[in-house]
């Protein structure tokens, strides 16, 4: 007798004005039968339903939207039933944002915080992330989208559920500034800081991590050479535990103070000195902060 193929369950939760509706249209995109604010005392009535259906869906997505205070621990006691639940394999994917970023959204849309609409936005989202920090720390995925277009975070949602199911264990090395904030979907941080700083070199300053000139100065230094070769070890390491444990991609940051030099290299170093292994994938955040603010301040 054949087995039913389980029900691949993307459950996409998190802060309120972080993406989600964005999130659910590149689900859709990928053919997944999307549900949008369903309240979380239905979801086991619903998947209930789903399994008993003659035309069974294999790919379903929920959004969850708490936007009544009362969902908060419906959702916790959803999450365990889920957990008893034969024949489906869930996931969830959390979406985050900074509260700068979320309050220039609900300025920008004139709206008013859904859980607290008779106070500020920012009190409103400082309750909510209080609120939402156990159902954040059972998410499978975590997504910080506040330096995101709306282009990009589709993209990050269809390339990790891709990524996942091909079963491919992926490690995501992004470079960053410490003064832009630190990415809140990091899984291990290095801070670079410590390394000499081309930024103080007048014919370097202008240029990044990605050009000969930088890549030699940050390089030439002994602690650069041991720091990486330390660095690159601890990762060989832990890389084969986290694939063990289940984990489809880990998410490795690493910081300097603008993210523009010595976290660039670094970076790239670690695509170099892995990829040969290991799925990795480089990313600078900030390498051009600099000179868009610059430019922006020039008009």
């Amino acid at each position: 007798m054949k087995r039913d193929k389980a029900m691949q369950l993307v459950i996409i939760t998190g802060m309120s004005g972080a993406g989600k509706t964005v999130a659910i249209q590149s689900l859709e995109d990928m053919e997944y039968y999307c549900v949008d604010n369903l309240p979380p005392v239905l979801i086991q009535k619903f998947i209930d339903l789903m399994q008993k259906s003659s035309d069974r869906l294999n790919k379903v997505a929920l959004v969850i939207d708490l936007r009544s205070r009362e969902f908060f621990g419906e959702l916790t006691k959803a999450l365990s039933t889920l957990d008893r639940i034969k024949g489906i394999d869930y996931r969830i994917i959390f979406l985050e944002a900074d509260d700068v970023t979320l309050v220039n959204r609900y300025k920008e849309s004139r709206r008013k915080h859904p859980v607290f609409n008779d106070a500020s936005p920012l009190e409103g989202i400082r309750y909510e992330r209080q609120q939402l920090e156990e159902i954040k720390g059972k998410a499978n995925h975590i997504i910080d989208t506040s330096h995101l277009a709306p282009r990009e975070l589709k993209e990050k949602v269809t390339n990790l559920l891709e990524t996942e199911g091909a079963k491919v264990f992926t490690v995501n090395v992004q470079s960053f500034g410490f003064k832009y904030g630190v990415p809140l979907d990091t899984d291990l941080m290095f801070d670079v800081r410590f390394l000499p700083n081309p930024h103080y070199v007048d014919t370097l300053r202008e240029k990044t991590g990605k050009e000969q000139e930088v890549f030699d100065y940050v390089m030439k230094w002994q602690e650069t050479g041991e720091f990486l070769d330390k660095l690159v070890d601890l990762l060989k390491y832990l890389l084969p535990k986290y694939k063990k444990e289940g984990k489809s991609q880990l998410h490795v940051a690493i910081g300097c103070t603008g993210g523009k030099h010595r976290s660039v290299v670094v970076a790239d170093q670690l695509l170099e000195r892995l990829g040969s292994e290991w799925a990795v994938n480089a990313k600078h955040r900030d390498i051009m902060k600099d000179r868009k603010q610059s430019e922006k301040a020039d008009r």
